[in-house]
């Protein structure tokens, strides 16, 4: 189990999920960095992480270590007014003191933290440095970090600087106590900051080295060693956090659980056969996009509501003769029986959404209506793709949003999010670079979503009689700014061998023409 890794795609989804429930901030977004060290960046509501392979461990420890991590970074995005650079002394010492005012915050809201909080310690303070590898005032400070965060130095200190370390310490701790007790934020600790600065007898500008903990990536400490540095710190932070075992700590079963779902989601979820990169279909992959912005709740609700029976797989209809009789159907002239019918959607279908320059104007609706049919697909269960097409460097690129063997999720969201509008409309070109896939998968239906016509007619007619000979139901709907340019867009479309043309003038209306062409062939 321990040989296997976790895709960054995967972590991605888990620590956004994470991230946003932990700080109560739906538009919050996770990225990677491996030139930076884990950062928040409070006004671009953006969270950046150290890479999970990075870090020091196994992969379950490193996997703690990062949903650690993960959490400070939502108690800081929940509590900070702000959070400074760590070049400097004086944003060094604030946001070092910001730590453990949130952890004490944090801990009040999500109490089955403290195990993982203690083991995330022990291995911070194996990843500092030895205080004699740092020079001049900046070992003051690394070594008031040590002493203030795990009661211990790594290393020696000289005696005088271990008084004013000491003394420094305990004040950063008397001002932390204070401000959780009155309620004090951010800028209540920054006004004190100058006064630890004096006690340490250093310059507020002192540039602070970078410490980071994948400066020893790769690095697995065995457990025994692992479980003195766990003890070390549980006894040291027995005065804030109480007894904690060690070897519960160590262990992490409350954790285990969780981490081996995310592992056989990630085996199942692995490309088998076809990959997409094999046949030129391109996988979005910036992690660093809100969403949560195509998200249209009413118009998602109001689906789901509209489309409930099918969710249901009943429907109740009246016929000339059924389970029950009804009166009042009889009395008005109309069939006198009702029956329960049971309905569901077993169609396949692949969706291919026109992302050229045209589609411009209007992206930022036409992807909350596409999201909100891909969220009504989902609840249905209906079985489907996701694929789009753009212009990037002046070639054609056909996205992979989603594939049918993953479940619609943020992740294909936030693929869907990201994908800019650019290019004309070569949809022959297109086909081609998708044609394998629907080879491989023969969907019942390929549905082209578009605002304008081909580059190429003749190509698409001759890629269009190829998919049919699949046994695929070629069907392309119109998007127009009005009734009249979608009736158009669609009739045009229909001379291309589409086996159904449809037109569409409101974006908003797409998810509900899917879903009936889908219901229809039920």
């Amino acid at each position: 189990m321990q040989s296997l890794q976790l895709r960054n795609e995967s972590l991605v989804e888990i620590a956004t999920f994470l991230v946003r429930r932990w700080s109560e901030r739906e538009n919050i977004t996770v990225e990677f960095s491996d030139k930076i060290e884990t950062k928040t960046r409070l006004k671009e509501n953006r969270v950046i992480l150290t890479p999970i392979e990075k870090r020091i461990g196994d992969n379950f420890q490193r996997y703690r270590q990062f949903r650690t991590s993960l959490w400070y970074e939502a108690m800081r995005i929940k509590f900070c007014k702000k959070i400074l650079s760590n070049d400097h002394a004086f944003g060094f010492i604030l946001n070092t003191m910001e730590t453990r005012r949130v952890e004490q915050l944090g801990r009040k809201l999500w109490k089955g933290m403290d195990e993982e909080i203690i083991f995330n310690y022990a291995y911070m303070f194996v990843s500092r440095p030895q205080l004699h590898t740092v020079y001049g005032k900046a070992r003051i400070v690394e070594a008031f970090y040590q002493y203030f965060m795990f009661g211990a130095f790594k290393g020696e200190i000289q005696s005088s600087h271990f008084e004013r370390i000491k003394n420094a310490s305990e004040f950063a701790k008397k001002i932390i106590d204070e401000s959780i007790e009155r309620k004090y934020d951010t800028e209540w600790l920054e006004k004190n900051v100058n006064k630890i600065i004096k006690i340490l007898d250093i310059d507020s500008l002192l540039t602070i080295p970078v410490s980071l903990p994948f400066m020893k990536a790769g690095m697995i400490i065995s457990e025994e060693e692992l479980l003195k540095f766990l003890t070390v710190i549980s006894k040291n932070k027995e005065g804030d956090f109480g007894k904690i075992d060690p070897k519960a700590a160590l262990s992490g079963d409350n954790i285990y659980d969780e981490y081996k779902v995310l592992l056989d989601e990630n085996k199942k979820n692995d490309n088998k056969g076809l990959t997409s990169e094999s046949i030129g279909v391109q996988i979005p992959t910036v992690t660093n996009v809100d969403e949560t912005v195509i998200y249209d709740m009413n118009l998602i609700n109001n689906l789901k509501i509209k489309f409930r029976e099918l969710k249901s797989e009943w429907k109740e209809q009246h016929l000339s003769s059924g389970d029950e009789f009804d009166e009042e159907n009889y009395i008005e002239g109309n069939e006198p029986f009702f029956t329960d019918v049971k309905k569901s959607i077993k169609t396949r279908i692949v969706i291919l959404l026109d992302h050229s320059s045209s589609i411009a104007a209007d992206a930022l609706e036409y992807k909350k209506a596409t999201l909100a049919l891909c969220e009504v697909l989902a609840y249905l269960k209906v079985k489907f793709a996701v694929y789009a097409f753009s212009t990037k460097n002046r070639s054609v690129v056909c996205w992979s949003v989603k594939p049918d063997n993953v479940k619609w999720n943020r992740v294909t969201a936030k693929r869907l999010a990201q994908i800019v509008a650019n290019g004309s409309t070569p949809l022959a070109e297109v086909y081609d670079k998708i044609f394998p896939i629907l080879q491989s998968k023969r969907p019942d239906i390929f549905l082209t979503l578009t605002d304008g016509e081909p580059s190429d007619p003749d190509a698409v007619r001759n890629r269009i009689k190829s998919l049919k000979r699949l046994g695929i139901s070629m069907i392309a709907l119109g998007l127009g700014p009005n009734t009249v340019r979608a009736t158009t867009i669609a009739n045009n479309l229909r001379y291309l061998g589409y086996e159904k043309t449809m037109a569409v003038s409101r974006l908003h209306d797409i998810p509900s023409r899917v879903i009936r062409i889908l219901d229809a062939g039920t």
